[in-house]
């Protein structure tokens, strides 16, 4: 007669299988970007500092002004990596250092994952007005379009 219990060796792979699914399936957790410290922010005075002072007290920004370096950001993200999944922002703190007319720091705002909202980002690609490129398809296109007009040579 068969033993009705699992063997040793079968008891031992499955609690291997079932660590193995356990610890594939946890998170990875990882950090992108920089925020300056407190200390070194509280160092920064509104109507004094300058462009060059922020950058030598609190360092180099993640990004600057998109359009007229009117600002300069610092960004951290973090992300959980969960298996096959998609990676999932957790956390976002931005850091936002406006400058006025004169050249000095006006304000300094952060700003969390909450305050964001999703952007769509456009392609800058120039449209060449045609919908499909092939010789055939646009030979046929034009037949639609064609004016009895022009057919018989009118203006």
């Amino acid at each position: 007669m068969r033993n009705r219990y699992p063997s040793r060796g079968f008891r031992g792979f499955a609690l291997v299988t079932a660590l193995g699914l356990a610890v594939a399936c946890s998170p990875v957790v990882r950090n992108h970007g920089f925020i300056p410290p407190n200390d070194e922010l509280a160092q920064v005075q509104i109507g004094v500092d300058t462009r060059e002072t922020v950058l030598e007290t609190l360092g180099p920004p993640s990004t600057g002004g998109v359009l007229d370096g009117s600002a300069i950001y610092y960004v951290a993200s973090t992300f959980q990596h969960r298996g096959a999944l998609a990676p999932e922002e957790t956390s976002r703190e931005v850091l936002a250092v406006s400058f006025g007319a004169n050249g000095t720091v006006s304000n300094i705002e952060r700003f969390g994952l909450e305050d964001g909202r999703v952007v769509a980002l456009s392609r800058r690609v120039t449209e060449t007005g045609e919908r499909d490129g092939t010789f055939v398809r646009q030979l046929l296109g034009s037949l639609g379009r064609v004016d009895a007009g022009d057919l018989l040579g009118e203006n």
